[in-house]
């Protein structure tokens, strides 16, 4: 990048945060409280205690990722899908999303929160703070980072800056980074009944996900080959992401279950601030809402058989 475009960047950056200080604020807090739960971990490893599902998150990461690349492929030979069975598809992903949260993260966090402190009422209370941080980072990296949507265009500080396609990138970085936080979290204490169906659900709604993307791509002018990619290589954020999450909530023991409420926070975000609005934007709402509800129960029976 040119020193006069950089120059612009962290000018249109200055003004931003100026517009956007709540938002500014709440990233940093977040932000701090992430590199000190990463510095407990840290220390952990440098004692010799490297974290238990360390390697199962990275094999959770790396389905996460083989599922988005394979949804993208069918992108090679289509240019696009009928608005409504996209929003159906887009509707399954938020379903599966949103039940995940709740019962492969909030309900072993509530679990864990009260085991650790005994007490209902505390173990909710560190569960809660833990969504907060995990809003507050979304929130905040929504606001900051330059990036493009389909239907709402270009958005964030200094996005002129950048070509589109980076712009997707960075987009699909929003969605795919918490998911692969979600993962990691969820194996950092090995426990298989937390992390197999997690891992399973998010996997299975990459594959729509990655699709979409990758039409969405080729809808902005690109060749299908580059669209295929791109949407392909996002799902490297998911093993990069797991191990975010999984240092995040291995080191004191209260981390976890605030680790599983941060990762349960931040998916709640993109589910209610992108996916699900991105659905109902074009008439197909009730559509859109039948497969929210097919992705949520199918989720559910996966948690029940798999948990």
């Amino acid at each position: 990048m040119s020193t006069a475009v950089s120059a612009h960047w962290m000018d249109a950056l200055r003004s931003h945060v100026r517009e956007h200080l709540p938002a500014a604020i709440g990233l940093g807090l977040a932000l701090l409280a992430v590199v000190f739960l990463l510095g407990q971990s840290i220390g952990q490893i440098v004692a010799g205690q490297a974290p238990v599902g360390l390697q199962l998150a990275l094999l959770g990461g790396a389905a996460g990722f083989a599922a988005t690349a394979l949804g993208a492929l069918p992108a090679l030979v289509l240019k696009g899908l009928p608005q409504r069975v996209e929003d159906s598809l887009l509707g399954f992903a938020a379903g599966m999303m949103l039940a995940a949260s709740a019962f492969s993260l909030l309900l072993p966090g509530l679990d864990a929160g009260e085991s650790i402190l005994g007490s209902k009422p505390l173990g909710a209370a560190a569960v809660v703070a833990g969504m907060a941080l995990g809003v507050l980072l979304m929130l905040g990296l929504d606001q900051f980072t330059p990036h493009e949507h389909e239907k709402t265009g270009p958005c964030g500080p200094g996005y002129q800056a950048c070509t589109r396609i980076w712009l997707f990138v960075f987009a699909i970085a929003l969605h795919n980074l918490p998911e692969g936080m979600a993962i990691g979290v969820s194996f950092s204490q090995g426990d298989m009944s937390v992390g197999l169906p997690l891992t399973t659900a998010i996997a299975l709604q990459d594959i729509p996900e990655g699709l979409a993307v990758a039409l969405a791509i080729r809808a902005a002018g690109y060749s299908a080959v580059l669209a295929v990619l791109v949407a392909g290589l996002s799902g490297v954020l998911e093993p990069i992401g797991a191990l975010l999450g999984v240092g995040l909530s291995s080191g004191m023991a209260l981390a976890y279950p605030v680790g599983l409420g941060l990762a349960a926070g931040a998916m709640l975000f993109v589910v209610s601030h992108e996916v699900i609005p991105e659905t109902h934007r074009n008439g197909h709402q009730t559509t859109a809402t039948i497969g929210l509800m097919i992705g949520f129960a199918l989720m559910m029976v996966l948690d029940t058989t798999l948990g």
